[in-house]
């Protein structure tokens, strides 16, 4: 997605949530903090499918269903919820 200045939604300089390269995220050898652990046992007690539906329709409404103007910040936060949404999909195929 892109911004009417040409740049992403997901540039460093204008979001509000600096993309960060996560590759580093799948290595197993660093445990996971207390809050970690807590946070991915929540989600696998919610279930992937679910959190994902959830926040596609939390999208789709704040995007197709609303009257409040986007800018970047607003682009940017939609950008963030879409890519968990993704994730969660993935997540919830590989179960």
């Amino acid at each position: 997605m892109q911004t009417s200045n040409g740049k992403g939604v997901d540039s460093n300089a204008d979001s509000v949530n600096p993309t960060h390269d996560a590759r580093h995220a799948s290595n197993t050898s660093t445990p996971l903090t207390d809050s970690q652990a807590e946070f991915w046992y929540l989600i696998e007690c919610q279930g992937c499918k679910e959190l994902a539906q959830s926040l596609k329709m939390v999208h789709d409404l704040a995007l197709y269903h609303s009257d409040v103007p986007f800018d970047t910040a607003e682009k940017s936060a939609l950008f963030d919820v879409n890519l968990l949404v993704e994730g969660f999909q993935k997540m919830g195929a590989e179960i």
